[in-house]
């Protein structure tokens, strides 16, 4: 343990003197044991950790995030990969230990925000969650611990600079938290919430069976948005979120955009993007990147031209129909929203995007109308009284 840890720089290059400590001069609880990390490498690991210590406290399985720029581009616990998954995640060949399944989830959920993230990890890193991070472009990772060959495998990352910390799992932060801004000093209670029992109680639906994997997701999702940059929605299906939309000011666009990206996740495991040729030698995120453009409706002639050079043989694009078709099939997801939706178009919106499980805040005028609106698709609703910005 150590009591300060002297950081590269700040939030940029430019803003130096760059160090983190506690103030009443006690050790600090994470140790670096590769490399030095960031400012903004620090916010996202130790906001990462608490979110994957709080889904293994919860719902007992290994967690793991990929966290970029202070929210998580996915997070998920150990639920087994099925065939298509695991082909759409790159890992159909691979052994994966639970925790290793439980990243792979979190990066699968949108590889391209993903593209070089910061790694949370419940438990102590093994060697197939260190092989699988050594192949993807990655910034850091924290943990509880590492076994010896795991470490050794992830200190070789990015020629030796791969940043690694071990956090002791057993450190809990004061229920006071300060934070100082513009040189004034700000104070609160730290948002210790946890999804309990009571937090699934008022269901204001006509339907009311919320099945234990449902409960599960929407556990996911809740947590999830505790460290999402509000104002946030999270979809959640099989134990990993599959859609966030983070950081807008309007509900109704966190939701289309936590849908949107649902949508293409789900796209993504279409047979015909699963069986594409791609160009011999061509990286994974250039297979990442060719498969977005696929996805696009708005490309351009000069895009379409570059993308074709991806493919041994250039597959035929979806259509309009044939994407509705596909998207059709996508049932049973949660959604989770950090504050109450105002108007019924979050509903509609979700609902397109296979939602049938939600649980919002409630309490705004427009309770009826937003009720009424989950009523018409067949869903279950919570109105859970309990907000949870993250800023």
């Amino acid at each position: 343990m150590t009591a300060e840890i002297s950081m590269r720089y700040g939030c940029n290059p430019h803003q130096a003197a760059a160090r983190t400590y506690i103030a009443d001069g006690r050790d600090l609880p994470i140790t670096p044991l590769n490399a030095s990390p960031s400012y903004i490498n620090l916010l996202d690991a130790l906001n990462a950790w608490q979110l994957v210590r709080e889904l293994k406290a919860e719902l007992g399985l290994p967690a793991a995030t990929s966290f970029k720029h202070v929210s998580p581009a996915g997070a998920a616990v150990a639920v087994p990969l099925g065939d298509a998954l695991s082909a759409s995640y790159f890992v159909a060949n691979r052994e994966l230990s639970p925790l290793a399944t439980a990243y792979a989830r979190a990066r699968g959920a949108d590889r391209l925000a993903s593209f070089g993230d910061w790694i949370a990890l419940s438990d102590v890193v093994d060697v197939a969650t260190a092989d699988l991070i050594r192949i993807e472009v990655s910034d850091g990772v924290i943990a509880p611990g590492y076994e010896p060959e795991a470490l050794e495998i992830l200190k070789k990352k990015k020629g030796g600079d791969y940043r690694i910390l071990q956090i002791d799992p057993d450190y809990e932060p004061p229920a006071i938290e300060r934070r100082q801004l513009f040189g004034i000093e700000l104070e609160q209670r730290r948002n210790d919430f946890v999804p309990d029992d009571a937090f699934f109680q008022n269901i204001v639906t006509t339907r009311k069976d919320l099945p234990e994997s449902a409960r599960r997701d929407l556990i996911v999702a809740t947590i999830a948005l505790k460290y999402t940059q509000s104002n946030s929605v999270c979809l959640v299906l099989d134990g990993q979120i599959i859609g966030a939309g983070a950081g807008q000011q309007s509900r109704v666009h966190c939701v289309r955009l936590a849908s949107s990206k649902a949508d293409n996740w789900y796209l993504r495991l279409h047979p015909r993007i699963l069986e594409m040729k791609f160009a011999k030698g061509l990286k994974r995120p250039e297979k990442i990147n060719a498969i977005d453009i696929y996805l696009q409706d708005d490309a351009t002639p000069a895009e379409l031209k570059a993308w074709e050079a991806n493919y041994r043989e250039v597959p035929e694009r979806l259509t309009a129909e044939e994407k509705r078709a596909w998207l059709d099939n996508l049932k049973g997801v949660a959604l989770s929203s950090d504050a109450f939706f105002p108007f019924r178009d979050n509903i509609d919106r979700a609902q397109r995007s296979g939602v049938e499980y939600l649980v919002q805040a409630g309490g705004s005028i427009q309770d009826e109308p937003v009720i009424a609106a989950a009523d018409e698709y067949g869903m279950l609703m919570i109105n859970s009284g309990v907000r949870l910005f993250h800023h």
